[in-house]
């Protein structure tokens, strides 16, 4: 057998690791997980029977449209389009057909910018057929965020939609790239975007520089196509696929890489936990997010579940109404969004009959929430899941037949085929039921960040340990809790948020001497963002309107923030640290959540 081989303490245990984010067991894993649950260390090996699968998403989706043929893959009813598996497959090999025709060879980066619609989704699976990396980019990202993703990655080709909501994507991307306008239809050339070299959007008007989708399409038609199956076994499974953007402390997002064989894996070990077999889900999640692109996509694909889109970004009213006209029996959503389902559903009061599953993850959510989903949209199961976007969605899970208790107050089971444990600030395995760090082990884990080895390797020991930075509880069971952050993030609604980006960015308002941000308690988000800033004298006092012009096509909505507070100078420690905790304690003890903006409260 080729590989390293480890042995563990004890005699009886041996693992080879030969990849970087895989391993498996040759000699009884779980008599060792026998001992140490005996020392009571909080490790677990939750290695199984079933076999990880070595595919990438082209062969797995050639493996569907043999299997679910006439079942519908994707109905997207704001558009009125449907696809079956098999005619899914026919349509997404012309995608990837037209990318190469386009001249993108494998390995080059296409990326995806938009809300949830058909083509967001045949472009990510016509990429992954065609060899190229699909990357993510979050729709509601203006100019300078959209330029940064651009450059990180040196992106050979986007695809969007002309507009959505107040977004129009043309001018976005002509305000960085002004060299469109005047560029021959997919050789852009651009002094600022020199790796840029198509534009596709999807419409049926004309637009300088840009193809339209229906053109990628013609591009990919008989006979290109037919070469695309013949691909597949030259794309290893081991290689990336997509990119998924993730924020980071310094203000810029880093580039999380994953596998074919991440997403395979953890598609079908998602589907296995929610017995997705003939389900159809209601998707109100983005795309774009791990939520979407593993979490649902792939479990969809591989268990040969439909995936239904009610609008093309989150609308509470057309989700309940999808579930109503197509049947759903599954409820993809944040804990935001399903207050918001809630609320929405007080109103209508629709019959959710066929509805009998919930998922939720990206934030924590409440035990009260968990009760309401059951109490409002009839659900008899609710599913959790836990992970990061750097291990491909899902680490913790629930499992069929939990009780109560696991639901309202873990987050689930540790994933199938994974190790993980708990460690304090020397690394050593705490004692179950102690608070620590949870570090993850296994196939799910990222190839690494693109063009950063750095983070990537702070991220991911030598020992192949990725580090999570999560403050967490495991049991002896196999479930674990939050219990808090190391990690300087706050999530609202579902989106990671690292205040350092808002902070330096708000610091460039002229009037704006110092700022400091913070999460703060909300009933629906979750979390809501506050400023506190200091102001140099004699300056008009920054309120929230302000604040929100000044942000204006510069940092994303959900970056800006509710709530502005003015101080005269920061809580700080003996050696100058900024004590973010007591901000957060001011906040709460003067109930500042009744105001949007105040003033001198510190």
């Amino acid at each position: 057998m080729i590989g390293t081989q480890l042995r563990y303490p004890k005699k009886d245990c041996y693992r080879f690791f030969l990849s970087p984010y895989r391993s498996f067991s040759v000699t009884n894993a779980r008599g060792y997980q026998r001992k140490l649950t005996k020392y009571n260390q909080s490790y677990i090996c939750n290695y199984t029977k079933n076999s990880l699968v070595y595919r990438n998403i082209g062969q797995e989706l050639e493996r569907a449209a043999a299997e679910y043929s006439s079942t519908e893959a994707i109905v997207s009813c704001h558009e009125a389009e449907r696809y079956t598996f098999k005619s899914l497959l026919d349509e997404v090999d012309r995608v990837a057909a037209g990318l190469l025709r386009l001249g993108l060879k494998k390995g080059d980066h296409v990326g995806l910018w938009g809300p949830n619609n058909v083509h967001w989704y045949l472009t990510l699976m016509g990429a992954s057929r065609a060899g190229l990396i699909s990357v993510g980019i979050n729709p509601a990202f203006q100019a300078p965020e959209l330029e940064y993703c651009l450059k990180k990655v040196n992106v050979k080709a986007l695809v969007s939609p002309l507009t959505h909501k107040s977004q129009n994507f043309y001018d976005i991307v002509h305000s960085i790239c002004p060299e469109l306008g005047s560029s021959e239809k997919g050789h852009i050339k651009s002094t600022n975007l020199p790796h840029l070299k198509s534009l596709i959007i999807d419409t049926d008007a004309p637009l300088n520089g840009a193809l339209t989708f229906n053109d990628l399409l013609e591009m990919g038609s008989h006979p290109s196509k037919e070469g695309i199956t013949k691909l597949q076994s030259y794309i290893t499974p081991d290689s990336p696929c997509n990119v998924q953007f993730t924020s980071g402390t310094t203000g810029q997002p880093k580039a999380a890489v994953l596998s074919h064989f991440n997403f395979v894996n953890n598609g079908i070990h998602i589907g296995n936990r929610n017995k997705l077999n003939g389900e159809r889900i209601c998707v109100q999640v983005p795309l774009f997010h791990a939520f979407g692109a593993v979490v649902t996509i792939m479990p969809a694909l591989s268990h040969g579940a439909t995936m239904v889109l009610p609008a093309a970004g989150f609308s509470p009213a057309d989700s309940l109404k999808s579930v109503v006209t197509e049947k759903c029996t599954i409820i993809h959503g944040t804990p935001t969004m399903h207050v918001d389902v809630i609320r929405k559903q007080k109103e209508m009061n629709l019959p959710l009959e066929t509805l009998h599953m919930a998922v939720t993850g990206g934030a924590t959510c409440s035990p009260q929430l968990f009760l309401d989903i059951q109490n409002y949209l009839g659900v008899k199961e609710i599913r959790t899941i836990y992970g990061l976007t750097e291990t491909s969605a899902s680490v913790f899970q629930s499992r069929p037949g939990d009780s109560m208790d696991q639901v309202l107050n873990t987050v689930g089971h540790v994933q199938d085929d994974i190790e993980v444990k708990v460690i304090d600030s020397e690394g050593n395995t705490v004692p179950f039921g102690q608070a620590g760090e949870l570090c993850v082990r296994g196939y799910l884990t990222m190839l690494g960040y693109h063009n950063d080895e750095q983070k990537t390797k702070e991220m991911i020991g030598a020992d192949k340990w990725l580090h999570t930075g999560d403050q967490f509880v495991l049991q002896p069971d196999g479930y674990g809790r939050i219990v808090g952050r190391f990690k300087e993030m706050l999530i609202r609604g579902g989106e990671n948020i690292f205040p350092r980006e808002i902070e330096d960015f708000l610091n460039t308002h002229e009037n704006i001497i110092e700022t400091h941000v913070i999460g703060v308690p909300d009933e629906r988000m979750g979390e809501e963002i506050c400023a506190f800033v200091r102001l140099h004298d004699d300056t008009q006092p920054m309120n929230r309107d302000v604040l929100k012009q000044f942000c204006k096509g510069k940092l994303s909505h959900f970056k800006v923030p509710r709530y502005v507070v003015s101080v005269q100078e920061f809580p700080k420690t003996t050696s100058g640290k900024i004590q973010k905790f007591k901000l957060l304690e001011h906040f709460k003890s003067n109930n500042l959540n009744q105001f949007t903006d105040c003033r001198n409260r510190v």
